[in-house]
């Protein structure tokens, strides 16, 4: 291997590792930018106001929630510039398997800014924000799998496997469905990132019923996936810190719903959601894949 790709296989963890952390923080930010009302601080797109890219003195939005939505899309540049590296250091280290991970990141990043202006545009229409957020989910979930796969190749599992397999499959999509409606609970809540922001036409309880009912099927399934036999070390042990983050996050989903929906308290709520997800992800990562 030359020196330039033996210094590109050193530089991969780092860069995945980094991807994965802002894949997740532009999560959190997003809620910041949500919570504190700051959604329309830069009300057109791809300029922050009609002729600047930046927030300007005195525009009619405030210039705290000018700054707030414009960390945000900032952050999006330094995604990208993430990705970018990412992508050139899986090239020169000639990691065919991570290509196509890699050029996801740039192409998805490239598609949150459309979404992000879209729902810029749409007053904050609360199916453009949960489209943004699902992306996103998307977007961790293939860049988990990128830096699991940062130091060695994976191959696919044996057909012996199918039957765990299948209860992982189910895992994971009742972990998605849980996310899914989740959005809904959002679109439908007090926080919709601007007072004039249209809101989805759910009864409040309703919804919430259904997100907790989602909720509570989905920690039944990871007991009775933990209880399965032939299960890897890997396997369980992601399942067991799946399980703590789960009853984690579902206490901070009834405090909320108990307290008022407090914007700190919404903040950690979505932190909990992220970790969740990578800890789904990475169960099904250890049941279909294993070390060349």
């Amino acid at each position: 291997m030359s020196k330039s790709g033996s210094i590109a296989n050193r530089l991969l963890p780092t860069l995945t590792g980094l991807l994965l952390f802002l894949q997740s923080a532009l999560v959190i930010t997003g809620g910041a930018v949500r919570v504190t009302g700051s959604g329309l601080g830069c009300p057109t797109w791809p300029e922050c106001t009609p002729g600047s890219y930046l927030p300007v003195e005195g525009q009619a939005e405030g210039a705290l929630h000018a700054w707030i939505e414009f960390g945000n899309r900032l952050l999006t540049f330094a995604l990208l510039f993430a990705a970018l590296a990412t992508f050139i250091a899986v090239f020169r280290s000639r990691r065919r398997d991570l290509r196509f991970l890699a050029a996801t990141q740039i192409l998805g990043i490239l598609g949150q800014g459309v979404l992000g202006g879209i729902t810029v545009l749409t007053d904050l229409n609360p199916l453009a924000v949960a489209s943004h957020f699902i992306l996103s989910i998307a977007l961790i979930a293939a860049a988990t799998s990128l830096h699991s796969r940062r130091h060695h190749a994976q191959v696919r599992t044996s057909s012996t496997q199918v039957r765990i397999s299948r209860i992982s499959s189910l895992h994971v999509s009742l972990a998605f469905i849980v996310l899914a409606i989740g959005t809904l609970v959002t679109g439908t809540g007090p926080h919709a990132g601007d007072l004039d922001a249209p809101r989805l036409d759910f009864a409040i309880t309703t919804i919430t019923r259904f997100h907790s009912a989602a909720v509570w099927l989905l920690m039944i399934t990871t007991i009775i996936f933990y209880l399965s036999s032939d299960l890897r070390f890997e396997t369980k042990r992601w399942l067991q810190i799946f399980f703590f983050l789960a009853l984690l996050q579902g206490a901070f989903g009834y405090l909320q719903y108990f307290l008022g929906v407090p914007e700190g308290l919404v903040v950690a709520h979505l932190l909990g959601s992220v970790l969740v997800w990578i800890a789904a992800w990475r169960i099904r990562l250890s049941v279909v894949r294993k070390h060349a």
